[in-house]
């Protein structure tokens, strides 16, 4: 940002931070980028007088027609009347000098993620804004407690974070220093709420929650890309359809910005001294190279143009995309085990027209089972989703069996059974003897060594990791993992059968977590130690995720249904595998777990629940 003008006004003026203090009713919007220009639609929209200031005459003009153009687009839609777009538009002014916001209740700085930058913002705001407005800064790496303390009227700065886009996304954090009156606080407070927003208070540390949680998923997203663990397509692909996130994070560092999301981690990594958030090389290798993202054209993904969403093929991109040459015949399947997974990975085989053994160690589980994907077809018959006769046909494909003997004619064995590797270890020697040759054996492990499972057989060359996500018919994601001894014809069949069942399949090395636990359970992780460290509740963290990440599920609520015991057993194996001090469990995680607290199952977790 250009140098901003300082007038000649004293600010010896105590601060007026009372809390009878009159709402606020005009407001300065610093920085016309899109977040600011964002922040001044919301308030003019809400019924303030708002002051738009940026140097760069273009900027100006740009956030005027920006307002036009929503205005106008909302008339369209009928949400607004064309008086009421009216009167937004003319309660917007822009200016290019600072000087313009004399007469703000309230300043909100939105100019680039730059110390010095910000810090000259705030020392020019010092001489020219009542002692009694209130000054607030949109950084979410930044110290705020620095720029405060360097203020001349520390009590009445902090932070006001809103989320891109800002008129669509809810959530606001509020963020104190040490030095920020009470009185402050809560007049910001009380705009966001009439703005339509959901304010979460916070302290002063980098990322706060939302982007504090984000950022060190983000950057292990950028490591496990740089490491060529999983292709980018793949990864993205994983974290949208394993977790029902709304963008895969690469994508999201793209439009976040890789140098913005650079910016950010090493503040972060300067306040925790995590490893963790340490920026991975590849994000400063791409800033260094100017390829930040979609505002440049191109970033992790090539993009048509600068500023375009529309992802274009490059070097990148595989010509040949997860190819079945070479592929077995699957037309028989197996599927050891008699829980709600082996359930339902008979069930899909099923509907896709296989022929499918259920085996459980007794032949009444193996029968309960199959009730049990009865019971799931004819919900699917209720609601339109298949005819009673499709549904007959599902179920007469199945075969329950009380042996693995029953496997001997299959194409492909699917392990299912309890998450013990001396168990499935057992399990594939008795599948090596009694499985036909050319046989594909498949575990569905979601945190073992499938090479484990592997040479536990005579044809290690044969087995692959098949990991399917619950609920299984309906969840679309299916990790193909391949060890270092897997076939490439049997990883080729593993992706033919995905295929053939309507499953995305995305390849992984034979690693801990492969890619969707490697990503999430340590961002579960991050947030229990921030409730441990008592900066943010379970609400509040949660209300963060949902409402400023787009997450499905807030990161406790998710704990608390996958369960906090096997949440541990992931992050223990994690850590073991990784050696990182920053994947280590959190002792909080730790404790509920050694107090029988395991979730939703237990009726008590990090909330408490009824019981059924």
């Amino acid at each position: 940002m250009d140098r901003l003008p300082h007038t000649g006004v004293s600010t010896a003026s105590p601060s007026d931070l009372s809390p009878s203090r009159a709402p606020l009713t005009t407001v300065a919007v610093v920085g016309l980028g899109t977040m600011g220009t964002g922040i001044a639609e919301i308030l003019a929209r809400a019924g303030r007088e708002v002051i738009g200031v940026d140097p760069n005459e273009s900027a100006c003009r740009r956030a005027v027609t920006a307002l036009e153009v929503a205005t106008a687009r909302a008339v369209h839609r009928e949400r607004i009347s064309e008086r009421e777009r009216a009167g937004i538009l003319d309660r917007f002014r822009v200016s290019t000098d600072l000087r313009a916001a004399a007469d703000a209740e309230l300043v909100i700085e939105v100019v680039p993620e730059d110390y010095d930058t910000k810090h000259e913002v705030f020392a020019a705001l010092d001489t020219v804004v009542s002692p009694s407005a209130i000054i607030a800064t949109g950084t979410n790496a930044l110290s705020v407690t620095r720029l405060a303390a360097e203020s001349a009227h520390p009590e009445r700065v902090l932070g006001l974070h809103f989320f891109n886009p800002a008129p669509a996304m809810k959530l606001v954090e509020i963020v104190s220093s040490v030095l920020t009156a009470p009185a402050a606080i809560e007049a910001v407070t009380a705009l966001a709420r009439d703005l339509g927003k959901e304010p979460v208070a916070l302290g002063d540390r980098p990322g706060f929650v939302a982007d504090g949680l984000l950022f060190g998923y983000l950057n292990q997203a950028a490591a496990m890309y740089e490491a060529k663990y999983a292709a980018r397509e793949d990864i993205d692909a994983a974290m949208r359809l394993g977790c029902g996130l709304p963008m895969g994070p690469l994508a999201l560092l793209d439009l976040i910005g890789i140098d913005t999301a650079r910016t950010v981690l090493e503040a972060m990594y300067s306040a925790s001294g995590d490893r963790l958030h340490a920026p991975a090389p590849i994000l400063g290798q791409l800033s260094e190279a100017g390829l930040t993202g979609r505002k440049a054209g191109r970033g992790f993904y090539t993009y048509e143009a600068p500023g375009s969403a529309t992802v274009v093929p490059d070097a990148a991109t595989a010509e040949v995309r997860h190819s079945t040459e070479g592929a077995r015949p699957v037309r028989a399947v197996g599927v050891a085990g008699s829980g709600t997974m082996a359930s339902g990975i008979a069930e899909v085989f099923a509907k896709a027209g296989l022929e499918v053994v259920l085996a459980g160690r007794t032949l009444e589980k193996a029968e309960r089972a199959k009730a049990r994907i009865g019971k799931s077809l004819e919900r699917s018959v209720s609601k339109g989703r298949m005819t009673s006769r499709a549904r007959e046909q599902a179920l007469e494909r199945i075969t329950a069996a009380d042996a693995l003997d029953a496997f001997a004619e299959v194409d492909l064995a699917v392990e299912a059974v309890a998450e013990d590797l001396v168990v499935k270890q057992e399990l594939f020697k008795v599948l090596d003897k009694v499985c036909k040759p050319g046989a594909v054996l498949a575990t569905t492990t979601s945190s073992l060594p499938v090479v484990a499972c592997a040479r536990a057989t005579s044809r290690p060359q044969d087995v692959v990791g098949l990991h399917f996500f619950n609920p299984a018919p309906a969840m679309k994601l299916v990790e193909v993992v391949r060890t270092v001894l897997t076939a490439d014809d049997v990883r080729a069949t593993a992706h033919a059968v995905c295929a053939a069942v309507g499953k995305h399949p995305v390849d992984c090395g034979d690693r801990a977590g492969f890619i969707v636990n490697a990503l999430l359970f340590p961002y579960l992780n991050n947030a229990v130690k921030m409730v441990q460290e008592h900066y943010a509740t379970p609400d509040a963290i949660d209300a963060a995720m949902k409402l400023g990440g787009g997450y499905p599920m807030g990161p406790f609520e998710l704990l608390d249904v996958v369960g906090l015991d096997v949440s541990l057993a992931i992050e223990r194996v994690l850590h073991r595998e990784f050696r990182e001090p920053g994947l280590a469990p959190a002792p909080l995680l730790e404790h509920l777990v050694a107090a029988g607290c395991l979730g939703r199952k237990t009726g008590r977790g990090f909330r408490e629940y009824a019981k059924a």
